[in-house]
């Protein structure tokens, strides 16, 4: 019979990753019927990973899930570990020797690429790169993008390409209070981008940004939206869809889009276009991005179960700028086993596993566990089947040598790396707003590691 998790022993866990997923795990952790002790690793000093560098600095209501990870973060039992690369700094292994379980919750942090010529010429983007350097994560930084020309095309019909286009379709007035850089928002204020044209290989049915998202679209200050009317002309597959008590989301997208098409421009300057069942096949250009040749689709096949077919009719669109929005993926941890096409640690619900074995102690939870789907609250079930399962080992469970939080320090002090803990994470968030209040914005962020640093 273990004693891991009693008053005496409690069950040592480590959380790698602070973001939503990172975060749940840890509630759910201290929800259980057992004595449980947290530790928290970032790779960045600073903590929330996702809600930080990848909700829209316009969303501030989004942000504000943070309040509740402070909560769990200011407990006695939770430690966090931040400016920490684990894989790094820290192996899998010599972990093991600190921490009964690992819990790996990474996210998603590259992005999926086209694989289509043209798509490395200079002015062709991923999301990712461009939602890091305007929200400050300290990898996109020395990035520049040229915004010199007037059209922009954005592939992808998610989320994040709304943010994408609507980032760039806002005037710098809509921006400046937010927590948006300084960098971006004068850089963004130079902009000679008067239309973005947002394209999905699906139909406006099958879309998948959700109803909040695309209505923004009504309330910008100086752009007006463009949908043809033959874009809502329909399959009966697709009507089908719209009539699924089951695609109540759909319907309401459609709904708004169909708000939208109805837009008169009121002398409004910049245009937001929307295409469908369009497919990217390549981007062509002299040494930059100057078009991109799209096959029109049809869809074929059942309601909800449509995939895309290709018409072989193609047309060419002119613009300088293109952003990717399809899809994000995860990046291999040394040690674990990893699906590269899903981006996934491979695992079976939770349970870190190959095709011969499963890893006994190591878990996986979030968007690194099942891919870069859904919202910010899927992450929380997602997370408690994760512990849930981590639970049910408990019995099977191997109680790790040193069980203790100060030996990590010393061993991560004498690989001379530098932790940041929570007291000084809200050192560092403390001068960020104070900045922002300088500048008459919500905050304003170190993009840099040795920015937030300095601040301690």
């Amino acid at each position: 019979m273990s004693n891991l998790g009693t008053p005496e022993r409690p069950l040592r866990v480590a959380i790698v990753g602070s973001g939503p997923s990172g975060f749940y795990a840890a509630d759910a952790l201290y929800k259980l019927s057992i004595k449980v002790k947290v530790d928290m690793f970032d790779r960045l000093p600073a903590p929330f990973g996702l809600v930080r560098y990848g909700v829209a600095p316009d969303h501030p209501k989004i942000k504000n899930v943070t309040k509740v990870y402070e909560k769990t973060a200011e407990r006695p039992d939770f430690t966090f570990i931040g400016n920490v690369t684990v894989g790094e700094d820290i192996s899998i292994h010599e972990m093991k020797k600190f921490y009964d379980a690992i819990i790996i919750a990474t996210g998603a942090e590259t992005d999926r690429k086209m694989g289509i010529e043209g798509e490395d010429l200079l002015g062709s983007y991923a999301s990712t790169q461009f939602v890091g350097w305007y929200n400050g994560h300290p990898d996109f930084q020395d990035l520049t993008f040229d915004f010199s020309s007037e059209v922009a095309v954005v592939i992808g019909q998610g989320n994040v390409a709304m943010d994408v286009c609507r980032i760039l379709l806002k005037t710098v007035d809509e921006l400046k209070t937010t927590d948006i850089t300084q960098n971006a928002l004068e850089t963004l204020a130079t902009s000679k981008i008067k239309e973005v044209h947002c394209f999905g290989r699906r139909g406006p049915v099958q879309a998948a940004f959700t109803p909040i998202e695309i209505r923004e679209f009504t309330e910008l200050a100086d752009c007006y939206t463009v949908i043809s009317p033959k874009h809502f002309e329909l399959n009966d597959a697709s009507k089908k869809e719209l009539e699924d008590p089951a695609n109540a989301v759909r319907k309401k997208n459609f709904e708004i889009l169909t708000e939208l098409s109805k837009m008169s421009p009121d002398g409004k300057k910049k245009k937001f276009v929307m295409h469908f069942c369009n497919s990217p096949v390549e981007i062509l250009g002299k040494g930059r991005v100057q078009q991109v040749v799209f096959e029109k689709n049809h869809l074929i096949g059942e309601p909800n179960q449509q995939k895309v077919r290709g018409s072989g009719v193609t047309n060419t669109f002119n613009c300088g700028l293109v952003f990717r929005s399809i899809g994000y993926l995860g990046v291999p941890i040394k040690g674990l086993p990893f699906h590269s096409s899903s981006g996934t640690i491979t695992n079976q619900r939770g349970r870190i596993t190959d095709s011969e074995q499963i890893y006994t102690g190591l878990y996986v939870s979030g968007w690194i566990k099942r891919g870069a789907t859904g919202i910010i609250g899927t992450n929380k079930m997602d997370s408690d089947e994760t512990v849930h399962n981590l639970f049910e080992d408990l019995e099977n469970m191997n109680a790790c040598p040193e069980p203790s939080t100060e030996a990590l320090l010393a061993f991560l002090k004498s690989k001379e790396v530098r932790p940041v803990s929570f007291a000084d994470w809200k050192k560092i968030d403390a001068a960020e707003l104070e900045r922002g209040k300088a500048l008459g914005k919500s905050r304003e962020k170190f993009v840099r590691v040795s920015g937030m640093l300095s601040a301690l």
